[in-house]
């Protein structure tokens, strides 16, 4: 597929995921890590602008002056932004506004990608689709925060699918100690944060095939294990109380029966089902439970070619680090990755809500310990 077509096809995806809104779900921000989805329409589109046509595209004239500071996420080599906390209190510019955004900067695109784009501009523009990508499962997540904490729980779209989760009798798969090649070193497309591959060395362990499920962590939940300190980590157990946690996110319990909130509106909870939307407390604390832990990141790339994965995001035990030899890149792209190395935990996988085309065995995602408003499950090791 020529760069062009590649264009429009994750542009089109965008709005697809956005269809099924009403006007006023464009604008909600009910916490700070969600954001209302009118913005991520217009950072997207803001980030082609800026680093795609307006260094690049000659006689280019912005839409907007002041979308650079609207639209701006974390770059600080960019200038100064709305705070992300305020991202809720934009009623203007208008959702039709954002959308005419999109069409005007999607026009210049179809313009400027009439001839091939010079190397270093393709490098940025698989940035800029590998980023709008991105935008799209965080849509899916806020999407589901926003309508999953409205009182009334609308469904999102009765047409959406999840996929259905393989069903199978967990084992253990067992990797033998050695040396191992961690790291992306193929063709196409990674983040910075995949580089630079290396070797590392690992004990002998074992992982499971499958996810923990439903019914597996509703075990948890009734032996009391949101109520016995000796399964978390201090910072964990202090999460647990002020926050009186008591089940995964989006979980409710009506007339003894546990529910939970989805796409299709509150549906009793599927057993058979990957438990979802744990934060990694959560995670090492059921782990704990269980009389085992979390693998590390190295451990789950090594041994993903023995079991599916793509229904959740995995927590691993890793601290979100840099590899040796890992360069920021110069600019406000080396903002990229980076700077958020620091007190964060490795997810490995994907999940349902991932853009086709945008997961790869060395994927690296990160999210601090708390959140859980991602797709996120379990997988154990031992």
């Amino acid at each position: 597929m020529d760069l062009s077509a590649s264009y429009n096809k994750v542009r089109q995806l965008t709005e697809q995921i956005c269809s099924p809104l009403q006007t006023e779900d464009y604008v909600v921000q009910p916490i700070v890590d969600v954001s209302p989805p009118k913005w991520h329409l217009g950072h997207s589109t803001w980030f082609f602008e800026t680093f795609v046509l307006k260094p690049h595209f000659m006689g280019y004239q912005q839409f907007d002056p002041d979308y650079n500071y609207v639209f701006n996420s974390y770059y600080e080599t960019i200038g100064n932004r709305v705070i992300r906390t305020d991202r809720g209190n934009l009623s203007r510019p208008t959702v039709a506004d954002v959308y005419r955004y999109r069409e005007y900067v999607d026009n210049a695109m179809d313009k400027f990608l009439c001839q091939e784009p010079s190397a270093q501009v393709a490098e940025i523009m698989a940035l800029g689709l590998n980023h709008e990508e991105q935008h799209q499962e965080l849509l899916y997540y806020d999407i589901k925060y926003i309508l999953g904490h409205n009182p009334l729980f609308p469904p999102y779209s009765k047409l959406y699918q999840s996929p259905p989760a393989a069903i199978s009798a967990t084992a253990f798969t067992t990797i033998p100690e050695g040396v191992y090649a961690i790291g992306f070193d193929d063709e196409g497309f990674c983040f910075d944060n995949e580089l630079n591959r290396h070797k590392v060395y690992l004990n002998s362990f074992e992982i499971s095939s499958a996810l923990v499920t439903n019914k597996e962590y509703l075990e948890f939940i009734n032996a009391g294990g949101y109520h016995d300190f000796r399964f978390w980590h201090a910072e964990g157990w202090d999460w647990v109380k002020n926050n009186k946690i008591e089940a995964p996110l989006y979980w409710h319990l009506i007339d003894g029966q546990w529910h939970n909130y989805t796409y299709q509106g509150l549906q009793g909870i599927d057993s058979g089902a990957p438990v979802c939307h744990v934060s990694y407390y959560e995670a090492y604390a059921y782990a704990s439970w269980k009389g085992m832990r979390l693998p590390t990141e190295f451990e789950w790339e090594v041994a993903a070619t023995q079991f599916k994965w793509g229904k959740a995001w995995e927590w691993t035990e890793s601290a979100y680090l840099p590899y040796p030899g890992f360069v920021k890149a110069e600019g406000a792209i080396g903002e990229y990755n980076g700077k958020f190395m620091v007190n964060q935990k490795v997810l490995r996988g994907a999940s349902e809500v991932t853009s086709p085309g945008h997961s790869r065995i060395t994927y690296r995602n990160f999210f601090h310990p708390h959140l859980r408003w991602l797709f996120s499950g379990i997988r154990l090791a031992r």
